[in-house]
């Protein structure tokens, strides 16, 4: 069987590489990369964020330290965090491009225990990345929860699974598609009750 390969490439240097957790995963994981440093290396970079009321706003990175928030700062013992509130969608940056070879598209789906234990969900339910898509990939969560989240530099946020696109195309019919089964009913007909 061939392999198809997945290239990235790194925006920054130290952005975290996405890998498989397990020899049986079947997706790799992705890491957010939320720095106190922009693309210049200018302070205070800013994270897209939609709020409750679908307003845009740039919310700035934030540090921590100790016991204490920072807009600006930069320790060894520090980490650079975005404040997510409920009802919020945030497209949190990976620093990754990926090359993705034709015939193929990256399906971006939502880490269990985030969703379980914070509450975050994929704001789209699954991200999908066409093959021509050549910026950088944003995973935009939802903030589904009662409580302030805080999304963290480095912290896994997402898998992605390389997918093979059939080559399909669409027609129109004149013909009005008739039952083939034994199934009854239209959406949701096959729960019992």
């Amino acid at each position: 069987m061939m392999m198809s390969n997945l290239k990235f490439f790194k925006i920054h240097k130290d952005v975290k590489i996405p890998g498989f957790a397990t020899n049986g995963s079947a997706c790799f994981d992705i890491y957010s990369y939320i720095t106190n440093k922009n693309i210049h290396n200018k302070p205070n970079p800013r994270v897209v964020v939609y709020t409750i009321d679908n307003h845009k706003e740039e919310r700035k990175v934030k540090m921590w330290v100790g016991n204490c928030v920072y807009e600006e700062f930069n320790h060894e013992d520090s980490y650079a965090f975005i404040d997510l509130h409920p009802g919020e969608r945030a497209l949190i940056p990976t620093g990754l491009i990926f090359d993705i070879p034709e015939g193929y598209s990256v399906r971006i789906h939502p880490r269990s225990s985030i969703s379980l234990k914070k509450g975050l969900i994929l704001g789209n339910s699954e991200g999908i990345i066409d093959s021509d898509y050549y910026h950088q990939t944003y995973i935009m969560y939802y903030n589904a929860s009662a409580d302030l989240i805080q999304i963290k530099h480095n912290e896994r946020i997402a898998q992605g699974e390389l997918v093979k696109t059939l080559d399909y195309s669409l027609e129109e019919t004149t013909t009005q598609p008739e039952q083939t089964t034994e199934r009854v009913g239209g959406f949701g007909s096959t729960g019992k009750v």
